[in-house]
């Protein structure tokens, strides 16, 4: 069955968390003594309704407040097809929260309060998804029901949001929009009658329309070795094969492969999956590969085929999510980890700060405070190889650790 990862986004009180709570309720994945949960706390509240952000917000201050503060994983299914909704707080002072939660993610719901229109945070929220180069980005504008069900209304956000969807810069990106109200279910599972003038689909139908494709596909195929195989065993005493997850394309038996970055040669011999072989191993699959010249491979080189060599250098320019309490400067050192690799680096400049209203950038002043996004070059104490994000998100992306205390300080998206 397919998975569909799905990051959400939106304001304090837009209702993000009764959408999610209402999507679990109308596809039935709310066990009985969760509902029961529900209702009980519902009623202790003087609610005539059932307060479904209860469903997600699991930290008592998420409760307490009426806000996302951490990232949540909630996971449904319907016959079709299985979800994992990253629920991701939308505060400026959690951004990296939201950019860790939609990291993976294969679709995007920006909420909007049909009262409010877009704002300030809508602005952050589409530049993030457009950071992360994010293909389907579906417009919710929730409460409908506050606006008297307004066609007027809904096609004022809708104008709002296409002229900032004009700004993006990733041409791919597909956006949708829905009218709902969570709290009514309108167009979340079921359609409704309260909004005649809307003929398109619901929010689950057009999430079941979404083609499920693994966010590491598209570009040209990497292998990085996550470990050689070497069985201790008189049957295979000679076995040699190298273990990772395919990226980006597809590998097949004789293809023509290049190791870094020794720049070694040699050909696929054979594909494994447990005990059995293959002639081709696509994105996303998880293999063995034996190949037919032995070679010093080790754990944090990867395959590429021949003719699709990645660069390979010592500085590097990206964008980086700061995620640290303490300011990023220039001449600290931190360890890229970049895919399976590990190498020590040193900031060296601090180009800029992105403004996340897509209005350009501003002077850095030598540093990167928490949560901001900035341009910044990275000296490497020895080369890797890599590609830009656009082009192959899992080889462009890389996190920065925290040399002494090895916790992440950044994420960053190669340029």
């Amino acid at each position: 069955m397919e998975v569909l990862k799905i990051a959400t986004a939106g304001s304090v009180d837009d209702g993000k968390s009764t959408l999610i709570g209402r999507l679990l309720y109308d596809t039935k994945s709310l066990t009985d003594d969760k509902l029961e949960a529900i209702k009980k706390s519902s009623e202790q509240r003087g609610y005539d309704y059932l307060d479904f952000s209860l469903a997600t917000d699991g930290l008592v201050a998420e409760r307490e407040q009426g806000i996302t503060i951490d990232v949540a994983h909630i996971y449904f299914s319907t016959p079709n097809k299985s979800y994992i909704i990253a629920d991701t707080p939308g505060h400026v002072e959690y951004t990296r929260n939201m950019v860790t939660g939609a990291s993976t993610s294969q679709a995007a719901i920006i909420l909007i309060d049909a009262r409010k229109g877009v704002i300030e945070q809508t602005y952050r929220h589409f530049f993030i998804n457009n950071l992360l180069r994010i293909k389907n980005v579906i417009v919710a504008v929730n409460k409908m029901d506050l606006v008297d069900y307004s066609e007027a209304a809904f096609e004022a956000i809708k104008r709002d949001f296409e002229a900032l969807n004009l700004k993006s810069t990733y041409a791919e990106q597909r956006v949708s929009y829905i009218p709902v109200s969570a709290l009514n279910g309108d167009n979340v599972a079921a359609k409704t009658d309260a909004m005649p003038w809307y003929n398109g689909d619901t929010l689950l139908e057009h999430l079941e329309h979404l083609e499920a494709a693994d966010v590491y596909e598209g570009g040209q195929v990497r292998f990085p070795i996550q470990t050689v195989i070497r069985p201790k065993t008189e049957e295979y005493h000679d076995f040699r094969g190298y273990a990772g997850k395919v990226y980006g394309g597809s590998l097949q038996v004789g293809d023509s492969v290049t190791v870094l970055p020794s720049l070694t040669q040699s050909r696929i011999k054979e594909i494994y999956f447990f005990d059995q072989t293959y002639q081709e191993a696509v994105a996303g699959s998880s293999v063995n590969i034996t190949l037919e010249d032995d070679i010093n491979i080790a754990r944090g080189d990867m395959l590429v085929k021949t003719d699709e060599l990645p660069k390979i250098e010592k500085e590097i320019r990206a964008t980086v999510c700061w995620m640290d309490n303490k300011q990023l400067q220039p001449g600290t050192k931190y360890i890229v980890q970049h895919s399976t690799n590990k190498v020590l680096s040193k900031i060296d400049t601090i180009e800029s700060v992105m403004t996340t209203d897509f209005s350009g950038q501003i002077e850095a002043n030598g540093k990167l405070a928490l949560n901001e996004i900035g341009e910044v070059r990275i000296k490497l104490s020895k080369p890797i190889y890599y590609d830009a994000y656009k082009d192959n998100k899992y080889n462009g992306a890389f996190i920065l650790l925290d040399a002494h205390t090895n916790a992440t300080a950044a994420v960053g998206f190669i340029n």
